[in-house]
């Protein structure tokens, strides 16, 4: 399976210590991904919340598609992460130890091209 990465955060490496990674899918609009295809996404201040069983992306900027038609989104948007159950009570479970964040890694393309997110849990 081929990954075109999009953006990487060099800065989680060096400000956090990452115990593992997991792989999330990313809900976004039509001119995000547009704006993702042409690498114009930043991870840098990013963090991922888990809020009523549900893992949320906040503070990623994916930049306004130029050529969009419709009303541009908020490049900060709250975007939702698709996980499954079991992988959201794991990372309930780690997030509510001390000391642990979910902070984004890397965000790309996989070869049927659909947008992932790789998130690490960070201390």
């Amino acid at each position: 399976m081929s990954k075109k990465i999009v953006s990487t955060n060099k800065k989680a490496f060096h400000d956090y210590t990452i115990e593992s990674t997991i792989e999330a899918g990313v809900v976004l609009t039509g001119p995000e991904v547009k704006s993702l295809r042409g690498g114009r996404a930043n991870l840098r201040d990013g963090y991922a919340v888990i809020e009523r069983d549900e893992v949320w992306l906040h503070n990623v900027h994916i930049s306004p598609y130029s050529h969009a038609t419709d009303i541009p989104s908020d490049p900060l948007r709250t975007r939702k992460l698709l996980l499954n159950r079991r992988e959201i009570k794991k990372l309930t479970n780690k997030v509510k130890e001390k000391g642990f964040a979910l902070i984004p890694i890397r965000i790309y393309f996989i070869s049927n091209d659909k947008v992932k997110i790789e998130l690490g849990l960070a201390r």
